[in-house]
């Protein structure tokens, strides 16, 4: 009988929560099949049997286990099952399978790129009723379940004003259970609970001020609408408005350098890199992967980055180290609808950025009121180490940037550089 340990995920991570069995007690198992589900305050991961055998669970669904207890036992002397799957083949280094790509799935972020769902004449199945991207987000974000919603759109697909609605009147599921009261107490995850000390923590030990802008998003959105078709074909993948606030930043970032900084202890320590963070919105929880050295990236690099990163967030697969030591972060509330907010830092980092909706308002252009697709930028940040002429002078550049997407290209006016001035 062999004890199947929680083993060491990082050394921070005393305790992790055992989510989910994958498999049955008594099940016969495979070495290195997958048998359950772990989540740690930072990330999900696997855990799988180190010899074949027949599976004696040992923690059940939601134990909160330390590093090192027992999760479960495997019988490795009982005889193997007839029928039972014949265990993989390990590869070896004349012959190794390329393991095949994963399947492409609709994503659920808090970012501006959410893959739509595919549609398609075939009815949807009860208990698997399809969400829009937005949909899908408000729901994960304000804890709402399908069966909670009455879809309208097209066979019975959950739309972002379903959602609402389910959310105003929440005595109404689906057109049943009108004033119901029932309510249900759940264990708060591991994740839920980080993302709270942490966000507390940034409360109180940071001298946390917000600074706000608008932006004319007129030139983004001709350029994506001009370029997006040959853009997909040339790269594969979608031109979102992430990549252009992540050049924006990652230029803002390097001419104001204690944006790009914090605080440890008595010492202030600089990057000459970015790596910026994207704050996702995942199923259990926002998470904040990063993407590495964002500054040397070109904008179908980000955009890659960005899809995959969203999707590991959609199916819990992020690892700690995806989502530690970024350097600046940038949420979008806009995804869900948000018009202004104020973002708080993600500790230890000294600044955030928050993107919001475009909304189209009347605004002066040369002495003539138009109509323009305008959003609101917030930049919270921390007054220990940014002063207001940094914070102001950075969403400045960040907006000059942004209305202007030929500059992110060198990051100055080409005119000048021509011109030498």
């Amino acid at each position: 009988m062999i004890d199947i340990k929680v083993p060491t995920v990082g050394e921070s991570i005393n305790e992790v929560t055992l989510v989910k069995w994958l498999k049955k007690e008594g099940d016969y198992v495979n070495r290195d099949e997958v048998m359950c589900e772990l989540e740690s305050e930072k990330a999900t991961f696997e855990l799988n049997a180190e010899q074949a055998g027949v599976l004696h669970i040992v923690a059940q669904e939601g134990a909160t286990l330390a590093i090192g207890d027992v999760a479960c036992t495997i019988d490795e002397t009982a005889a193997k099952p007839e029928g039972a799957a014949p265990q993989a083949p390990a590869p070896t280094a004349a012959k190794v399978e390329t393991p095949k790509k994963a399947e492409t799935k609709p994503v659920a972020a808090a970012g501006p790129i959410a893959a739509a769902a595919p549609a398609g004449p075939k009815e949807a199945a009860p208990g698997d009723v399809k969400a829009t991207p937005v949909a899908q987000a408000i729901m994960t974000d304000k804890q709402v379940k399908p069966d909670e919603v009455k879809g309208t759109g097209s066979l019975g697909r959950i739309l972002k004003q379903d959602v609402l609605e389910a959310i105003s009147h929440p005595g109404k599921k689906g057109g049943d259970g009108a004033f119901s009261r029932e309510k249900r107490v759940e264990k708060m995850s591991n994740l839920r609970k980080t993302v709270a000390r942490r966000l507390v923590e940034a409360k109180n030990s940071t001298a946390m001020l917000t600074t706000f802008n608008e932006v004319d998003m007129t030139r983004i959105m001709e350029t994506r609408k001009q370029y997006k078709d040959t853009f997909k074909d040339a790269h594969g993948v979608n031109l979102g408005f992430m990549s252009f606030f992540t050049k924006a930043c990652c230029i803002a970032l390097q001419e104001w350098p204690a944006v790009n900084a914090y605080i440890d202890g008595e010492t202030l320590v600089y990057h000459d890199y970015c790596d910026i963070s994207i704050a996702v919105s995942g199923p259990k929880g926002l998470v904040v992967p990063v993407i590495r050295n964002a500054e040397s990236l070109g904008m179908a690099e980000i955009e890659k980055k960005v899809a995959e990163l969203a999707g590991k967030a959609r199916d819990n697969k992020l690892s700690p180290d995806e989502m530690a030591d970024g350097t600046f972060t940038i949420t979008n509330g806009g995804v869900f609808g948000s018009l202004m907010s104020t973002p708080i830092i993600n500790i230890p980092q000294s600044a955030i950025l928050g993107m919001h909706k475009i909304q189209e308002r009347p605004v002066a252009i040369n002495g003539k009121v138009e109509v323009r697709p305008m959003m609101y930028l917030a930049v919270s940040y921390d007054h220990r180490i940014i002063d207001g002429r940094e914070s102001v002078g950075f969403l400045v550049r960040v907006k000059e940037l942004l209305e202007n997407p030929e500059l992110l290209l060198i990051g100055k006016d080409p005119v000048k550089v021509l011109l030498e001035i």
